[in-house]
């Protein structure tokens, strides 16, 4: 079973006239190059707006890779995605998850949460999220707010606790996303390190190179 690849997306980081198609590309790009899940992770947008590029995306991936919507729950339903991921400011997943497993959502629908400490992760999984991001584990601006970087001895520390997938996030390059796989985690997630590799060909060779590297019971 091979690591979870994730691209999480950041329109506003990729600097170009019209961000909103250049992101659908990468989206398609990413799927293209054998990533597993596309989080579709853009706050500033209207929802109407989010609902059209959550569809695109899903229509892109088709087959391909999941596509998860960051914190909104209504547009990852209407949209058909295959889950939803839930922040600090979201929702609290110990009331959306019984919604959702009411019969309010397919049984395969995934539910992620981002943690940021041991109690966060057990809380989180107690919840009955499907899977937790950690992070940030290495130093990126995208997650300065959070604090320091966590580090890979937390990573493990954390990973061995759980019960459910880790997904390691903050600073992921190939060979941080392997420390981050021998230390326990189920999978990496990225921005830039998908958004700033532009070349196909690099792009899956850098996703064959995060799945090679870890290994799951076959």
């Amino acid at each position: 079973m091979k690591p979870i690849v994730c691209y999480v997306t950041g329109r506003r980081s990729l600097g170009e006239a019209d961000s909103g198609e250049a992101l659908l590309a990468r989206v398609r790009a990413a799927a293209e190059a054998g990533v597993d899940w596309v989080q579709i992770r853009e706050r500033e947008m209207a929802a109407r707006e989010l609902l059209e590029l959550a569809r695109a995306a899903v229509a892109a991936c088709a087959g391909k890779a999941r596509v998860l919507v960051n914190d909104r729950l209504d547009v990852a339903l209407a949209a058909g995605a295959a889950g939803v991921h839930l922040r600090g400011e979201s929702m609290p997943a110990r009331e959306v998850i019984p919604w959702l497993r009411a019969g309010n959502a397919p049984a395969e629908f995934l539910v992620g949460v981002s943690c940021h400490s041991l109690e966060d992760a057990r809380q989180a999984e107690d919840a009955g999220a499907t899977y937790l991001f950690f992070g940030p584990i290495f130093e990126t601006p995208a997650k300065k707010q959070f604090g320091a970087p966590q580090g890979v001895g937390r990573l493990a520390e954390v990973c061995r606790a759980a019960r459910i997938p880790v997904i390691a996030i903050g600073g992921m390059s190939g060979d941080r996303s392997a420390e981050c796989l021998r230390a326990g985690a189920r999978g990496i997630a990225a921005i830039r390190m998908f958004q700033e590799t532009k070349e196909p060909g690099l792009l899956r060779a850098a996703v064959e190179k995060i799945h090679a590297s870890g290994n799951f019971g076959g």
